[in-house]
C-alpha cells in the first residue's frame, strides 16, 4: 500500500489570485491588517508561516489565532472564488480519477493551506475534495517540514496500515515540498506547474522523479 501526499497550489490547482486576495481578507477581518502581503512570496510557505512573515509576529503570537484564521479564511474564499479563473493543473483530475480506483492507494494532501480553504480550492477546480482521505495543514503547524509525519501518522490510523518511508509519496511543485519530502525520506515527485521561479527551484532539488506537468505522471513515475 503507498500512500500519496499532494500539494494543492501550483501542483493540483491554479486559482489565479484568489489565494492572495482571500489572504488579504482574512488577515484584514482578524488582525485588521494585511501587513506586507502585497509583496510577500508565498513559494510553498504555510499559512501560518505567510502571517508570521507578513505581520512580524511570533509563531506563538500567530498560532493563537490559527484556528479563527482557519474559519473566516474558509468563508472568504468560498465567497470570492468564483470571481476568479481557477483551473486543474494539467493531468491533474485524470491522474487523480485514475488513484482513486486502486485497492493499494491512499490519498492525502500535505498542503500549505488552511484546511477550510483546501476543500474550497480543490472543489473550484474540478476534484471531490473527499478523494484526499488524510491531510496535513497549514493551520496545524507553521513549517512544511512538520506536516508529513502528521499526514502519515492519519493515515496509518485511519487505515491499520504502517507506511515504509519509500511507500510515502509527497507530489509538490516547490523546494518547500521536496525538503519536507526527505524530513521522512518519502519519495519525492516534482512537478514544473508552479508559479514565479518554482519550476527551476524543483528541478535543482533532484526530486525522485520531474515532471513537466501531470499528464506525464504514468509515463514516467513507477508506483
Amino acid at each position: 500500500m503507498k500512500l500519496l501526499l499532494f500539494d494543492i497550489d501550483g501542483t493540483l490547482v491554479w486559482t489565479g489570485g484568489a489565494g492572495r486576495e482571500a489572504t488579504r481578507l482574512a488577515m484584514l477581518e482578524v488582525f485588521g491588517t494585511s501587513g506586507t502581503l502585497d509583496t510577500h512570496t508565498f513559494g510553498g510557505k504555510t499559512d501560518w508561516l505567510t502571517l508570521v512573515e507578513t505581520l512580524g509576529k511570533s509563531e506563538g503570537e500567530i498560532g493563537g489565532h490559527m484556528p479563527n484564521y482557519d474559519m473566516v479564511m474558509g468563508r472568504h474564499i468560498l465567497h470570492i472564488i468564483g470571481d476568479y479563473p481557477v483551473a486543474p493543473c494539467p493531468g491533474g483530475l485524470e491522474l487523480i480519477e485514475r488513484l482513486r480506483q486502486r485497492d493499494d492507494v491512499v490519498l492525502g494532501l500535505v498542503t500549505g493551506n488552511v484546511q477550510r480553504g483546501a476543500g474550497v480550492k480543490l472543489a473550484a477546480a474540478g476534484y471531490d475534495p473527499t478523494d484526499f482521505v488524510v491531510g496535513a495543514y497549514g493551520n496545524e503547524r507553521m513549517q512544511r517540514d512538520h506536516l508529513p509525519e502528521l499526514a502519515v501518522a492519519r493515515a496509518e490510523e485511519l487505515t491499520g496500515h504502517r507506511f515504509a518511508p519509500r511507500d510515502v509519496w509527497v507530489i509538490g511543485d516547490t523546494a518547500a515540498d521536496a525538503s519536507c519530502a526527505r524530513v521522512i525520506n518519502a519519495t519525492m515527485v516534482g512537478v514544473k506547474t508552479g508559479y514565479g521561479p518554482s519550476p527551476q527551484e524543483i528541478a535543482a532539488c533532484n526530486p525522485d522523479y520531474l515532471l513537466n506537468d501531470l499528464t506525464e505522471f504514468w509515463d514516467v513515475v513507477r508506483l
